[in-house]
């Protein structure tokens, strides 16, 4: 069964290639969407290349709805947004999929009933199918190669989907098997450098040496260092002091 997360509908109008089907499958499962619906695929349905493709999306293939016509496939439909490159002589706004999805995503959660549209490979929706949307969206591409493939319209619309309805992480740094360092760990290396600078003559001349200090300090701050690093750091100075004292 689909899952009960509210989502839009992705429609494939008319696709002509299982593998094509497959790798939209893969796309919509690999962020999070199950329901697809296929209109009037030109290989029939089911198909197995598009099972071979899914690789591991089977279960979405399996539950996706066939219709004949796209007037049926759009029958409960509320909101329909039409994928294009190609400029239409139609008056519809016209989102980037970032925008679309984050209309898509308001629509849904106030319990509309969402579809995004998905033309065949060859040359896309006609104007027909357009005309039975409520918007359109069109990827900023390069306009000398605009076509893409129909896996990747969806992969594309699909992330934007996961971006406005996900937790999605934008950065983040793995820590592994330790923790940051605190001020005081930090605070303390600092000192250990000061000292053992000093003592080396590092600071020089004497009016300068204030100087030199902050910006050391500065350097320090710009690091984010682990407790590992700041164990390191220790250990590294330690076994200079103990190098030059046996020389």
């Amino acid at each position: 069964m689909p899952s009960e997360t509210p989502q839009p509908a992705f429609v494939l109008v008319r696709p002509q290639m299982g593998e094509n089907i497959g790798a939209a499958a893969r796309a919509m499962w690999n962020f999070g969407l199950d329901r697809m619906r296929i209109v009037g695929p030109r290989d029939g349905w089911p198909n197995p290349k598009a099972v071979a493709m899914s690789s591991g999306a089977g279960r979405l293939l399996d539950e996706a709805q066939l219709f004949d016509d796209l007037e049926g496939a759009l029958g409960d439909r509320t909101f329909v947004f039409a994928t294009t490159a190609r400029p239409r002589e139609m008056t519809k706004p016209v989102y980037s999929p970032e925008a679309a999805m984050q209309l898509a995503a308001q629509k849904v959660a106030a319990g509309e009933q969402v579809a995004v549209l998905f033309g065949p490979e060859r040359a896309g929706l006609e104007n027909e199918d357009i005309a039975k949307a409520n918007a359109i969206i069109t990827v900023p591409v390069n306009p000398l190669y605009a076509s893409l493939n129909l896996g990747q319209c969806v992969l594309l619309t699909a992330y934007e989907w996961m971006r406005q309805t996900g937790d999605v992480v934008h950065e983040a740094t793995e820590l592994g098997k330790g923790d940051w360092a605190t001020g005081i760990e930090v605070e303390k290396l600092v000192d250990h450098y000061e000292q053992r600078l000093d003592e080396a003559g590092f600071f020089y001349p004497p009016e300068k040496a204030d100087g030199m200090k902050m910006n050391l300090r500065n350097l320090w701050s710009r690091m984010r260092l682990t407790r590992a690093d700041v164990q390191m750091m220790h250990g590294i100075m330690r076994q200079m002091v103990r190098w030059k004292e046996k020389g």
